[in-house]
């Protein structure tokens, strides 16, 4: 009697259940999906078996249990527990607090301090994604990954940004719901997604508001609150999306963690559906 080859629906030797999507023969010529996690920093291929077998991994969305799954890490997008886990180990993603008087450019033109101090100790040709303007310090990502920083830095993917605002004068909750209802500037109009006040002296001086938004324009934070009367004395940008400046120290730059970078790419692999001009 011949021996019958056929995947079948029954559970591997090791009891999981087979991914019903698995194709041997078009993935015969991937890797090992537990050895791809293994080499991304997920866990030791060991506990990335038992990862894939409790079906907390997605394979291009699907969930896979089957531990003969090849995939290839130049195309296949992969997430453990839903958090995306980049597998091409040649791209690189950093954080730095940019310090006040620091252009968010590679090579400026004016001979004005720029990035290359903070990228000159790195193999890797990196860029920054958006920009923050020469007075404002804060958090900005530098990477060599130029589809993610495609989706993070345009304002159709809606990834919102954070700001602490020292002002002049002091901030009235009357001010803070015109910030987020609208207000009309010369380029168009814009609204704060959220806003709200941190300080606010009774006796004037100086404020401290918080404004999350995902527009991309130009000095936008800075014309916002001048619209409002509240010009702007200092400014730092604390939150890009899902990551936090935290106690990173101005002018410091760092690794994002494995975490950090999970929810990053996390975001941006859903960023298109949330386009407004998506079907």
């Amino acid at each position: 009697m011949t021996q019958d080859n056929t995947p079948s629906a029954n559970p591997t030797n090791d009891g999981a259940p087979r991914d019903p999507n698995f194709n041997p023969e078009a993935a015969a010529d991937g890797v090992r999906l537990q050895k791809v996690l293994a080499s991304a920093g997920v866990a030791s291929r060991r506990v990335s078996e038992d990862l894939i077998t409790s079906g907390r991994v997605r394979v291009n969305g699907k969930v896979v249990t089957e531990l003969g799954r090849r995939v290839h890490p130049e195309t296949d997008q992969v997430a453990v527990d839903n958090v995306a886990v980049q597998l091409d180990t040649t791209r690189r993603y950093l954080m730095l607090n940019k310090p006040v008087g620091v252009v968010s450019s590679m090579q400026d033109e004016s001979g004005r301090p720029d990035l290359r101090e903070f990228t000159d100790q790195f193999d890797e040709r990196l860029f920054n994604v958006g920009r923050l303007d020469a007075q404002t310090s804060g958090l900005l990502i530098l990477t060599n990954d130029g589809d993610l920083a495609h989706v993070l830095a345009h304002p159709s993917f809606g990834v919102s940004k954070t700001y602490i605002a020292k002002v002049e004068g002091r901030v009235s909750p009357q001010t803070i719901g015109q910030l987020q209802s609208g207000i009309e500037l010369d380029d168009g109009p814009i609204h704060a997604d959220k806003a709200r006040i941190l300080t606010s002296p009774p006796g004037g001086g100086h404020s401290m508001v918080e404004l999350t938004l995902h527009s991309g324009r130009n000095r936008i934070v800075r014309r916002m609150l001048d619209a409002v009367g509240h010009p702007v004395v200092d400014l730092v940008r604390r939150q890009f999306g899902p990551l936090n400046l935290g106690t990173l120290q101005q002018g410091a730059v760092r690794e994002l963690t494995r975490e950090e970078l999970g929810q990053l790419l996390t975001v941006s692999r859903q960023a298109p559906s949330a386009r407004p001009d998506a079907n």
